[in-house]
């Protein structure tokens, strides 16, 4: 059985990222393994999760949910464990140390990886793409923030801007993180499956779909 649990998508869904849990939903039911999801409201109890999922927002909504998982303490607990998340834009920011509002204000993260994010010179918007271990991460970014000193940063950027310029994410362990929207799952097949490989602890057998020809269809273009 495959828990997944979408963290306050009333606050976390700007940019359509509740997408991606139906993507790794349906990835994990056609290979035969049941899968529940629950979609987690402000106010509601963090359930026992193998994968989180945080998505894009404003930074209004962004603070309101920092400031309800640090109240709750059970995301940090629950990533201890074991549990998997993977964290999208505003999402990214939440999990490092800390983040900056528009107007200087400074915000303190959950701290599951060490990066900081600040305030850019300019909106960073526009199609991206990252070099992941010798494979590419296609999506669509629109933030204003610059994410520094992350260590185990997900991967290059070789196009677009991502943390700062060089590189995007993170992967930390069981802590995933990208500023890539599309929903990044949905167009990118090969990725979904190495973060459900993951949640699952064993290789995952092949699965051909149309989705493989929209993917390499994107590459070519963003990378040509």
């Amino acid at each position: 059985m495959l828990r997944i649990a979408v963290i306050y998508p009333e606050l976390l869904g700007t940019y359509g990222d509740g997408g991606n849990a139906l993507v790794l939903e349906q990835r994990a039911i056609r290979r035969g393994i049941p899968v529940t999801v629950q979609q987690v409201g402000l106010g509601d109890a963090l359930p026992d999760a193998d994968v989180f999922l945080l998505g894009g927002g404003e930074d209004g909504p962004q603070f309101a949910a920092t400031r309800a998982l640090l109240a709750d303490g059970t995301l940090a607990r629950r990533v201890a464990d074991g549990a998997h998340v993977l964290a999208v834009c505003a999402g990214l920011q939440i999990l490092g140390t800390s983040y900056e509002l528009e107007g200087g204000d400074v915000v303190e993260g959950l701290g599951l990886f060490d990066g900081a994010t600040t305030r850019g010179d300019e909106r960073r918007v526009g199609d991206a793409v990252v070099d992941v271990g010798g494979r590419w991460l296609v999506g669509f970014e629109n933030h204003g923030g610059e994410t520094h000193g992350v260590t185990n940063a997900l991967g290059r950027v070789r196009r677009g801007h991502g943390n700062d310029g060089t590189v995007d994410g993170v992967r930390h362990g069981t802590v995933w993180g990208t500023y890539l929207h599309g929903p990044v799952l949905a167009l990118n097949p090969w990725f979904v499956d190495e973060l459900l490989a993951d949640c699952l602890g064993h290789d995952l057998d092949a699965l051909p779909s149309p989705a493989d020809a929209l993917y390499a269809e994107r590459v070519s273009r963003l990378t040509r």
